[in-house]
């Protein structure tokens, strides 16, 4: 059953939102698990279709569920997903809730959320304007990144890294990252348009 929760997340990638809808409705969830993958997917699929209000407290029922059942991973997913549908002005709080549940836990799958919630972080303070704080987060980011050890994510936690450089106008140190990116991917026969980018910005 806990598969069909997958079918109705990708549906609600395709904006396929009332078929998603449809195939949560007819699931009848028995373990917790199930039901916080019920929850959390019920909640995505509503956030998706413009809803993030509605959407709030099938996220925050999913963490309660999922932390009163020691699932440590799935709470932090959902409160991560609270942190994406909060008013602006409480986003970082309820991001480092998330935080703070992902580094406290002994669970692996658990702890490893620490990156992506560490980069949401760093982008709500981009969104303010708030430079220096966003770069000490992504650079926090990147550490778990590293520490993960997924080479992809990486180098994008490398390229946010050297994007808030850019912004804090260390032009040069910035240049440096973004180099050494576009020659991994020339290495890698890929290339990353968003580097290119960043180059060209670099190099006026």
């Amino acid at each position: 059953m806990i598969w069909l929760t997958q079918v109705a997340r990708a549906l609600g990638l395709q904006e396929a939102f009332a078929t998603a809808h449809a195939v949560l409705d007819d699931l009848t969830p028995g373990t917790p698990e199930a039901v916080v993958r019920t929850g959390l997917e019920r909640g995505r699929v509503i956030r998706s279709s413009g809803r993030p209000d509605e959407a709030r407290s099938f996220f925050e029922a999913a963490a309660r569920t999922a932390r009163a059942a020691g699932l440590d991973a799935l709470a932090v997913d959902a409160l991560h997903m609270v942190a994406l549908v909060v008013q602006d002005e409480h986003r970082l709080d309820a991001n480092h809730a998330a935080l703070d549940l992902a580094r406290s836990s002994t669970q692996p799958a658990a702890r490893d959320w620490d990156a992506s919630i560490l980069n949401n972080i760093g982008m709500v303070h981009a969104d303010a304007g708030n430079w220096d704080q966003a770069l000490a987060a992504f650079e926090e980011a990147l550490d778990a990144r590293e520490r993960i050890g997924d080479d992809r994510r990486t180098r994008v936690a490398r390229w946010m890294v050297a994007w808030a450089l850019r912004n804090l106008g260390r032009r040069a140190e910035a240049l440096e990252i973004q180099q050494r990116l576009k020659a991994e991917h020339e290495a890698l026969g890929t290339s990353d348009e968003y580097v290119d980018e960043e180059i060209a910005l670099l190099a006026d």
